[in-house]
């Protein structure tokens, strides 16, 4: 948990620069698909019903391009509700948006959210604070936890509520909250195919159709398929994808629904898993963009299934509930090679070399989680009362095979050679294991009061308990903690919304720092959070805004406490670490003209370390300040669209400032341009998309020295052709 900081003093060369078998292309090519349907919004009520006519537009060109981004409506929450009646900051992705940049993944919407950028892999940094924790349709059970990046083919909508959550969600971290909305089957038919081709040798197919299945439409159903091939710009690495998708929806009444849903992925990545590049103390790579650490043998083959269920109903305009239940499980089989030490093979004072230690790695998770919500609605007098008592249940089971061997080549930084075999034998080898179980479960009540047409205050509270188990170790770990939310909106009018909040979140300690030999066991780490804002929705929604200040305090971050002896020669431990987060955040989307929009979003942040020991580290801290964690923040983008000739320009892009590795080294700031042509030909869409325009060489996060800076793509380009049915 702790460790001293350290630097590398070191010249660098600078360098710059401009499945578990492949699932047959033929077997995406001829699945079907759904594409949602943007509404046509057209300037005046007449166009409108002429727009409802005709069926409505798609996404290419719209009846008018105003609101394509808006969102009404958000379940982050627990219940439904317009982002305006929230008192705190909460921002949605949704489906339209996620089309029209292209998005694959995760990482390709980050530029649309303030306050979060990216850390490593899948996880991110959330308000200063590293966060890998994230819940499907509000339920945990994330089947990308380790080395895999959650998918978006399957995703309506990205929700982000920002600041500490405990109330809501339980345990987790301070900075915020990621909730996947994902696809469910619709009540009208609809379907369309997709081809993609592009740089990089990039392939791939995708398709999806839904709709009702009897006379009636008791019973709707959606199925889909993906599929995608591309190499990396790193050297003998690519990635295959393939994703499957069902789901059957049955009314059970007029107001009572049953979702069940399944979703199958699997992913081979050759020449796999990736580290960085390294870096020397002022951000100059020592090796190029195309540099890698591992063989061509290497590999991440990964599988994950996914069922889930949810029944919602409606008993009366004044009562309803939802149950829902999740079920994952996932295999992750890893052979690489991971950087261990950097070198001077020819002392000139620049490493050159990198030295390797070759890991054989086989990790299993089990996940399930349930979740039940009732919500009530009543007024008494002049006060309206919206009351909310859920609980939740979660149990994830782990295990791991890690063999381990340094018996292997160097890689040189300037002239790497690929042609040796280097995979050791490891008969010989003793594995180490890890067994865990963690449990946790919580419930809660939150009320929320309308005074007259202008005023809502929210209050809530819950209640958790925790239990966590290492087999291995023979330890166990179980605590308690209460949460609590607070909040009040004042809307002058029906679009403006002026709120404040107080919020907190909780994380347990480890198993390993619970121990009594050290002074265990010890209450969690908490969070807690003030934030003041203003939201808008003016011009019938054709500007929205939100500006936020926030202040997230986080205790309880376990030290070596040098006023206690050790025991035993076991150091003592205790509570005393406190950092502190401060920000201000701005979005606005807005319709410039009828068929020309914008969305642009700036962050600031400053997350320092203000109670330590003196001379231990909090976490990966350096000095006072944490990786990962850029100061400003910035992105844009902006879509036009000429409806005479049936076609849509899109551009974008996104700012970071500098930033410290774990080893303390300067990440460089960095600005990346993307773009996107449409063009609706009738009887298919066009898409041509281009990503990192200017082919700039950046990193977007960073490891520590060996392990290096995590690179931004490299410039790619696709060209994706629909067809809609």
């Amino acid at each position: 948990m702790l460790r001293s900081s350290r630097s590398r003093r070191a010249r660098a060369r600078v360098i710059s620069g401009g499945l578990s078998a492949r699932v047959p292309f033929a077997v995406s090519t001829a699945a079907l698909a759904f594409a949602l349907v943007t509404p046509a919004w057209a300037e005046d009520a007449t166009a409108d019903a002429g727009a409802e006519a005709d069926g409505g537009e798609n996404i290419v060109v719209t009846a008018r391009a105003q609101k394509l981004y808006r969102v009404t409506q958000t379940e982050i929450g627990k219940i439904a509700a317009d982002p305006l009646d929230v008192p705190q900051s909460v921002q949605v992705i949704n489906s339209e948006m996620i089309e029209d940049q292209g998005a694959r993944d995760i990482r390709d919407l980050y530029r649309n959210v303030p306050g979060v950028s990216a850390d490593n892999y899948a996880t991110v940094t959330y308000r200063g604070f590293s966060q890998d924790v994230t819940y499907y349709d509000g339920l945990r059970g994330d089947p990308f936890q380790t080395f895999s990046v959650p998918q978006l083919f399957t995703i309506e909508r990205v929700e982000f509520l920002k600041g500490p959550a405990g109330m809501l969600y339980g345990s987790g971290s301070p900075g915020g909250t990621i909730n996947y909305v994902t696809k469910k089957p619709g009540e009208v038919f609809g379907g369309n195919l997709r081809v993609i081709g592009g740089g990089r040798n990039r392939y791939g197919a995708s398709g999806d159709v839904t709709g009702p299945l009897d006379a009636n439409g008791t019973v709707t159903g959606r199925v889909g398929l993906f599929y995608e091939d591309m190499d990396s710009y790193r050297d003998h690495a690519s990635s295959r994808t393939f994703v499957g998708d069902a789901g059957l929806a049955v009314k059970l009444a007029p107001d009572t629904k049953l979702t069940v849903q399944v979703t199958d992925y699997d992913q081979n990545l050759p020449g796999n898993r990736l580290r960085g590049i390294p870096i020397d103390a002022d951000g100059n790579f020592y090796a190029k963009r195309s540099w890698n650490h591992n063989d061509p043998d290497d590999y991440i083959r990964y599988n994950g299934l996914v069922t889930q269920a949810r029944l919602d109903s409606r008993l009366s305009d004044a009562l309803s509930f939802n149950v829902a239940g999740r079920w994952f499980k996932y295999d992750e089989e890893q052979k690489y090679h991971e950087p261990v030490a950097l070198r001077d093979t020819d002392g000139d004072g620049v490493y050159d070399t990198v030295t390797r230690e070759y890991r054989d790695q086989h990790r299993k998770v089990k996940g399930l989680s349930f979740g039940a919500n009732l919500v009530g609605k009543f007024d008494t007098g002049p006060i309206s009362h919206t009351v909310l008592f859920g609980g939740d249940w979660y149990r994830e089971d782990s295990s791991a095979t890690n063999y381990a061997s340094r018996n292997v080549p160097t890689r040189s930084l300037i002239d790497p050679d690929y042609t040796t075999d280097s995979r050791p034998d490891l008969s010989g080898v003793t594995p180490s294991y890890s067994d865990a179980r963690a449990l946790r479960r919580g419930v809660y009540l939150q009320e929320q009061m309308g005074l007259g047409e202008h005023v809502i205050l929210v209050g809530g509270v819950r209640r958790d308990w925790f239990d966590d188990n290492d087999y291995i170790a023979s330890e166990t770990a179980s605590s308690a903690a209460t949460t609590f939310r607070a909040g009040a909106i004042y809307k002058p009018r029906s679009d403006v919304s002026l709120y404040v909040s107080w919020s907190e979140a909780f994380e347990p300690q480890s198993v390993a720092d619970q121990s009594p030999l050290a002074g265990g066991p010890f209450a969690p780490e908490t969070g807690q959070q003030v934030e003041a804002g203003v939201k808008t929705d003016l011009l019938d929604g054709r500007i929205q805004t939100t500006l936020a200040a926030y202040r997230i305090v986080r205790r309880n971050v376990l030290q070596i406490d040098d006023s206690l002896e050790p025991v035993n020669g076991i150091d003592q431990l205790a509570p005393l670490g406190e950092v502190t987060s401060k920000g201000i955040e701005a979005t606005v989307t807005a319709d410039v003209t009828r068929n020309w929009l914008i969305s642009a979003n700036y962050a600031y942040n400053d997350t320092t370390i203000t109670g330590s020991v003196e001379g231990q580290a909090v976490d990966r801290s350096v000095g006072d300040r944490f990786p990962n964690t850029p100061q400003h923040k910035a992105g844009f983008w902006t879509r036009y669209q000429v409806a005479a000739i049936d076609t849509a320009f899109s551009f974008g892009g996104q700012y970071v400032s500098s930033q410290i590795d774990r080893s303390g080294d300067r990440l460089k700031p960095f600005t990346v341009f993307d773009a996107t042509i449409a063009h609706d030909f009738g009887i298919f869409d066009a898409k041509f998309r281009i990503e990192n325009i200017f082919d700039k060489f950046y990193a977007v996060s960073g490891f520590t020295g060996p392990k290096g800076a995590y690179i931004g793509n490299a410039r790619s380009w696709f060209v994706e052709l629909r067809r809609r049915f």
